[in-house]
């Protein structure tokens, strides 16, 4: 059987990856976000590439992941709370 996974341009995972850290990042929340509440509120993006950005933030530090929870690491929230991030 031919692999069937599909390939996202870099526009679009660049897109999902700020939309993603946007929602860590949110000030009208505190906690963590189950991977579900992620995908609820990007319902238009396919769960497996939710998973490859998550992936791809939590390698470079910019979320972290401890099983199903998600949120924005210490350093991304200190750069939102000098106002270096323009999302």
């Amino acid at each position: 059987m031919q692999n069937q996974t599909k390939q996202v341009s870099p526009e679009y995972e660049r897109r999902l990856e700020r939309a993603l850290v946007s929602q860590t990042l949110r000030r009208d929340r505190t906690g963590d976000w189950l991977f579900s509440e992620l995908a609820a509120e990007l319902d238009d993006a396919e769960p497996l590439a939710i998973h490859d950005a998550l992936a791809n933030l939590a390698q470079t530090g910019v979320i972290e992941i401890t099983g199903e929870d998600v949120r924005a690491s210490p350093a991304s929230r200190r750069l939102d709370a000098l106002d270096m991030i323009a999302l």
